[in-house]
């Protein structure tokens, strides 16, 4: 099959995802990505002093010719990437040739102002993994952002316009899209890739994923700037984490009962599934789980009036539980790979060897508490090598998941789960029975350990939930 492009060009700007989009890019057989190839100061980055024969001195002269060099040398698709301040010949040619497919990468023009400086204050233009974080902040500067934000935004009316003109069209793509590996291959068949992959490049992390306020030290200059000019939603909390899915397979409906209880990873389980066995007084297994979305289906068309209704778990109070279940003690959910590697990849100071001991004292168990947060906030923030696992992934992300299959008809706080459960079973015709409360999360209660530190740990790591559902502090929740 014909190609329907001999060469691409990313038209982008300084920290706006160029260089991870071209990581994603080159690992597509048929795509290869030479950089900034046409950047008036070098050519494709500071090391490169010729490109297939071609010098920057043989570039200037006569650009054309680097292109056709590009395509006559490159196994597949050539690309590179084109900034407002690069050679006005090139992007001329581009925008006018039909043979050439055009991406089109944006930012939130403050995101991406505050990057470059803090990027600039820093020397840290790419991060590996949030260990290797250098911390820093900006100072926002009024006079400069404004002539960024008018010659940028003159920059795109115009390719928008001359792209209608010439009757093209680009494939555009958000900052925020760069780690959905859905629209990173969608973009590839685009430019005429076959391949796709599974999952984004993992070897570029997001260097600040704090919220503006966090990164700005004159923030409120900055907000007045921004409003006089135009509106951004200056208090959107980024995300970072994969796209999730349903996940049907751990559904649990009861035996008998029109009642499907669609667990949040990390939030209350076992007792509600010992309540639904109790509700048709059957044991735990008779209920019913590992169904498909066939399955899923077939059980509402058989189930008139049917609830379904998942539980959400204050994020302080979901944490410590992840913590203590899956990483801390011994049982039938520690997850050991994790466990080792936490403590030899990320140091936290926990005892090696389970169960813990009686040396295990309480502060010692809020230090480890807090380097677990820590941890997590770099997996969330895409800051970390380690993926976000289903246990600790922010509940806003997991609900949307499910909403894509099932819309759950309640959604239940952990604090009022027991009213409102017993309401779900009387919309259904049946007696609600007691819910028996789990087990507290150990060695040490949260209430002996918990305080600011650890409210403002668990924020920086879930603002997203604290922003979505409206949590107050822990302390206020009445747990």
């Amino acid at each position: 099959m014909a190609r329907p492009f001999d060469y691409f060009v990313i038209f982008a700007e300084m920290r706006t995802g160029s260089n991870f989009l071209e990581s994603n890019l080159d690992q597509f057989p048929g795509l290869k990505c030479y950089g900034e190839a046409f950047n008036p100061w070098f050519m494709v980055d500071q090391q490169t002093d010729e490109l297939f024969g071609v010098t920057m001195a043989e570039r200037d002269g006569d650009p054309m010719r680097l292109i056709k060099v590009l395509q006559e040398n490159t196994d597949g698709i050539p690309g590179f990437r084109l900034f407002h301040n690069h050679d006005r010949r090139v992007i001329d040619h581009a925008l006018a040739d039909p043979r050439c497919g055009k991406v089109i990468l944006n930012r939130n023009q403050v995101d991406a102002y505050v990057s470059k400086q803090i990027a600039w204050n820093t020397d840290q233009w790419k991060l590996g993994d949030h260990t290797e974080k250098v911390p820093g902040k900006m100072k926002f500067h009024a006079k400069d952002f404004k002539f960024r934000y008018h010659t940028l935004k003159d920059y795109q009316r115009d390719l928008h316009r001359r792209l209608q003109a010439a009757g093209q069209t680009a494939f555009y793509i958000d900052y925020a899209d760069l780690t959905d590996i859905r629209i990173i291959n969608g973009l590839a068949r685009y430019l005429g890739e076959t391949t796709e992959l599974d999952h984004a490049n993992r070897s570029f992390k997001k260097q600040n994923p704090e919220p503006l306020a966090e990164k700005v030290i004159n923030f409120e200059e900055l907000v007045r700037t921004v409003e006089e000019i135009d509106k951004y939603d200056i208090d959107e909390i980024p995300n970072f984490e994969p796209v999730r899915g349903a996940r049907v397979r751990h559904y649990v409906t009861a035996a008998k009962a029109p009642l499907a209880f669609l667990p949040t990873p990390g939030g209350p389980e076992d007792e509600i599934i010992q309540w639904l066995a109790d509700i048709d007084g059957v044991k735990r297994e008779s209920l019913r789980d590992g169904m498909t979305q066939k399955d899923m289906r077939q059980w509402k068309n058989h189930n008139k009036g049917h609830r379904s209704f998942t539980v959400l778990r204050h994020p302080v109070a979901r944490a410590h539980h992840v913590f203590c279940t899956y990483v801390l003690n011994e049982g039938p959910k520690t997850d050991w790979e994790l466990r080792h590697g936490l403590i030899e990849k990320y140091g936290l100071p926990i005892p090696w060897d389970t169960p813990i001991g009686p040396d295990y004292d309480r502060a010692q168990h809020r230090q480890a508490f807090l380097h677990f947060l820590n941890f997590v906030a770099g997996t969330v923030g895409g800051s970390s090598n380690h993926p976000v696992e289903m246990i600790w992934a922010t509940q806003d992300n997991l609900l949307r998941g499910t909403a894509e299959f099932v819309s759950p008809d309640h959604v239940l706080r952990e604090e009022q789960m027991a009213t409102g459960l017993a309401l779900i079973a009387m919309e259904v015709g049946v007696e609600p029975p007691e819910l028996t409360p789990a087990e507290p999360d150990g060695p040490h209660a949260l209430r002996d350990i918990y305080d600011d530190e650890i409210e403002k740990a668990v924020r920086a790591a879930y603002a997203r939930d604290y922003m979505a559902f409206g949590f107050p502090r822990w302390d206020r929740t009445g747990a």
